[in-house]
């Protein structure tokens, strides 16, 4: 069983972070032996297919430069034309089977891993240039199951390929006695079939070496159960960064709110254990919004930062308490505390107006302000 570093089994599946962070770095299940298959299986195909073409080009090639008339012999330019004019045939002739042997070699990858690129892989990594650690490759595990695949697939490519020149015996002695256009597609046609059979003794390889890589790359990405819970906790946050970054937000955001009291129109008290500060913008319209709300020692401090800047307090415990509870900071109170709301605003304008010298003083406030069942909380 694999053991980390640290000693521990990972006994772990991979997470999908792990299995990302894997793919960015190119550290994806690859079969050299798959894309060997590919290769050869392509090629073999393609001459086959485009084999009677490529005889075509080449007999043609051959008429070209072997049937020359005096007066080419004698031009000392020929040479040139006929080199240039050779070079074009012969790519226009192997174009088909280099174009199936370039999408196999593109495709035989993909097979197995799917499309990536990463250019981390690209990096040079200097390590390898350590001879000590060239040495340990050299004599690891790996390198001696990539020996042992290689005397196989030696051995079996032999093997099938004695088998089928054995078979071919007839047909290779045969084109010795074949007209010359005849014997090269015959010769391309036997070349291919024998590559392909070459080729088709490989799938035993690929269906070996396919299964360990993937079982080997699962294995590279297994986890210990310790790196997974440094894991989620890096995703979740470690939960003292978390408990710090609540107590910064809370310590500004009551920051912010203390320093919006001084702009409240009112601030209605329990009178001691709650204390909530309200703002009635008439050009805006809407509802009046809560600038600041506390209990206990924060009430106390709101009371005191309301008296120093002359804002009136109001002693209304059931309000305080149902505003304190249904609504968060910078919020428009809930429409069922409209009616209670507008009656302590218009006290609270009424003694302004008074004090301003421009009416009497209003009555007392009622103890029984019109608070909704849902909204009333006596504690």
């Amino acid at each position: 069983m694999a053991e980390s570093e640290s000693g521990q089994d990972k006994t772990e599946d991979p997470t999908e972070k792990r299995k990302k962070d894997s793919r960015e770095k190119g550290e994806i299940a690859r079969s050299k032996e798959l894309n060997t298959l590919a290769i050869m299986l392509a090629g073999s195909g393609a001459l086959l297919v485009f084999g009677g073409m490529l005889a075509q080009d080449l007999m043609e090639l051959m008429r070209m430069n072997f049937t020359l008339s005096r007066e080419v012999i004698m031009d000392q330019g020929a040479m040139g034309k006929f080199l240039m004019n050779s070079g074009l045939i012969a790519l226009v002739a192997i174009q088909p089977i280099m174009i199936t042997l370039l999408l196999a070699a593109f495709l035989g990858p993909i097979a197995l891993g799917g499309w990536l690129f990463a250019a981390g892989s690209l990096a040079p990594k200097f390590s390898r240039m350590n001879p000590a650690s060239g040495l340990k490759r050299m004599f690891s595990a790996k390198s001696v199951i990539e020996l042992l695949k290689a005397l196989a697939k030696f051995l079996i490519i032999l093997a099938v390929a004695l088998v089928v020149l054995s078979g071919d015996v007839d047909d290779l002695l045969r084109i010795a006695h074949e007209p010359m256009d005849r014997a090269i597609i015959h010769s391309l046609q036997v070349v291919g079939w024998s590559t392909l059979w070459m080729a088709c003794g490989l799938i035993i390889i690929a269906a070996v070496d396919v299964p360990v890589q993937i079982w080997e790359s699962i294995k590279k990405l297994k986890m210990t159960k310790q790196e997974v819970r440094d894991e989620h906790k890096d995703q979740e946050g470690r939960p003292e960064v978390k408990q710090r970054i609540r107590q910064v937000q809370r310590e500004m955001s009551q920051r912010r709110m203390m320093a919006a009291i001084p702009d409240a129109d009112v601030v209605i008290t329990n009178p001691t254990h709650y204390a909530v500060a309200l703002k009635y913008d008439s050009e805006k319209g809407g509802a009046p919004v809560l600038l600041a709300k506390g209990s206990d020692f924060l009430a106390l401090k709101i009371r005191e930062i309301a008296v120093a800047n002359e804002v009136m307090l109001l002693e209304s415990p059931a309000l305080a308490r149902s505003i304190y509870y249904s609504t968060e900071l910078e919020e428009e109170i809930p429409g069922g505390l409209y009616l209670a709301v507008a009656q302590v605003l218009a006290y609270v304008y009424q003694i302004r107006q008074h004090r301003a010298g421009k009416g009497k003083f209003p009555e007392p406030l009622k103890d029984d302000l019109p608070i909704p069942p849902d909204l009333r909380r006596d504690s």
